[in-house]
């Protein structure tokens, strides 16, 4: 089952984690000062996640390609991993907007 899992960073900051079916990190959220606010990312990446438009799809410097996807205040809340091809990255779009509006959330902080 895919999920979202909330972990501490070592700066003390909260950060969500989805990933799909097979444990792949498919989506990471930048910092949050406070658990509510990474617990509002989250619900944020649910609601905005099928919507095609929400996603900016990108190339790196190095070539590698990667997406964002954004709320509807353009605020990114949610950035991909690097990969070799846009076919690749077109399909972990794909797979975020499969994944993300059913994922259960896991607390890794308590």
């Amino acid at each position: 089952m895919s999920k979202f899992e909330i972990k501490t960073r070592t700066n003390g900051e909260y950060q969500f984690n989805l990933k799909a079916n097979n444990g792949e990190i498919i989506l990471s959220s930048e910092g949050y000062s406070s658990k509510a606010g990474c617990e509002n990312g989250i619900e944020s990446v649910k609601k905005n996640a099928a919507d095609d438009d929400k996603y900016d799809r990108l190339e790196s410097k190095n070539s590698k390609h990667y997406f964002n996807l954004k709320a509807t205040n353009g605020q990114i809340i949610g950035s991909s991993e690097m990969y070799e091809s846009k076919s690749g990255r077109d399909g972990g779009i794909e797979s975020v907007k499969k994944n993300a509006p059913v994922a259960i959330v896991s607390d890794l902080t308590v």
